[in-house]
């Protein structure tokens, strides 16, 4: 199934509902006096993280999500319902912006998180609230204020762990489809992968992480060429950026000068992304024999000034794979001992 990371929804809020214009009337008791009761609050609408979920595909379908309306209010001074909210389920890691003033309203984070992005309108008052001592029996009521309404567009940033980078054909999606369960589509030709796709890689019991393979770049990517900077962002919240280096190039260019310009981009879209820890692992070694291999991958480290990891790969017949896999798993592992450490020391300071 394709990752759909992108949709539009509308989401309206419930309209407070009215105040009642009502006087007591009883036998016996003549001047009873107002008893109009306040209408209830309209319900608001709320996205929750849902670790569920992992798409927002089911957005494709139903777009408007609506809370309801708070109940008018009625005599003997009662006051009307409260609209019930409409909680809005979406995957973790999603993004929701005001369409009209582009403002970030909602980041979900966390499974459970609940975030107001469309609060319900206020109740009408009764005609009770406004009696006096020079007004015994007043005919003033206010309605409901409506709810508010908007129009949000949802981002889905993949939370995955690491996340494939490269160019169009260097072999992303193969690899990806041999390590996990994901089926992306391959193919010979440069943006097969419209979509990002993810894949789960059991290492073994219990030790699993999250690949994502992102949609190729080209030279340009950053100021909107080829498919643009719409993928780009995709990789700000992996822990581990796997650069793809297709040492068969299709266009005959030189893996090293491709390599620099791909890092290029990266740093004119964030500073940040281009500081990302990352894995030079070079692709298609099935082509060559291993003398031309060994060679091409020496030529190209030294042309980069390479000192950080590098691996040989094949995402046809699987060689290198087992070792890269468990590699990456103990970084991963060892990532998340050093955050907790961190979040440990930065909670004793703060204590």
């Amino acid at each position: 199934m394709k990752f759909v990371d992108e949709a539009r929804i509308k989401v309206i809020a419930g309209d407070g509902g009215n105040g009642c214009l009502s006087f007591r009337r009883e036998k016996y008791i003549p001047r009873g006096g107002p008893d109009g009761g306040d209408g209830g609050n309209g319900g608001s609408v709320y996205l929750c993280g849902d670790e569920n979920i992992n798409t927002l595909v089911d957005f494709r379908h139903i777009r408007t999500y609506q809370a309801e309306r708070g109940k008018n209010g009625s005599s003997a001074n009662c006051t009307g319902r409260k609209g019930s909210d409409k909680i809005v389920r979406v995957p973790v890691g999603t993004m929701a912006y005001d369409r009209e003033t582009e403002e970030l309203i909602a980041d979900i984070t966390e499974d459970g998180q609940m975030t107001l992005v469309a609060a319900g309108g206020v109740h009408g008052l009764g005609n009770t609230r406004f009696k006096s001592s020079t007004n015994r029996a007043p005919r003033k009521t206010t309605n409901g204020t409506p709810g508010e309404r908007r129009e949000l567009s949802l981002e889905l940033k993949l939370l995955a762990d690491v996340g494939l980078l490269g160019y169009p054909n260097a072999g992303k999606s193969s690899l990806i489809r041999k390590v996990s369960a994901a089926q992306p589509k391959v193919a010979d030709y440069p943006f097969t992968t419209l979509h990002p796709n993810l894949g789960v890689i059991r290492v073994e019991a219990h030790r699993s992480f999250v690949m994502a393979d992102i949609p190729g770049l080209i030279q340009g990517a950053a100021e909107g060429q080829g498919l643009g900077i719409r993928f780009l962002r995709h990789l700000a919240r992996t822990g581990l950026l796997l650069h793809i280096i297709d040492l068969v190039p299709f266009d005959e260019h030189d893996p090293a000068e491709a390599a620099k310009q791909l890092v290029l981009e990266l740093e004119k879209f964030d500073d940040s992304l281009a500081d990302k820890e990352r894995w030079l692992v070079f692709n298609k070694m099935d082509l060559l024999d291993e003398a031309e291999w060994r060679e091409r991958v020496q030529k190209t480290l030294e042309s980069l000034e390479w000192q950080g990891p590098s691996y040989s790969v094949s995402s046809i017949n699987g060689q290198g794979m087992e070792q890269l896999c468990n590699d990456i798993m103990v970084r991963i592992e060892t990532l998340a001992e050093q955050h907790t450490e961190e979040d440990e020391l930065a909670s004793d300071i703060d204590g």
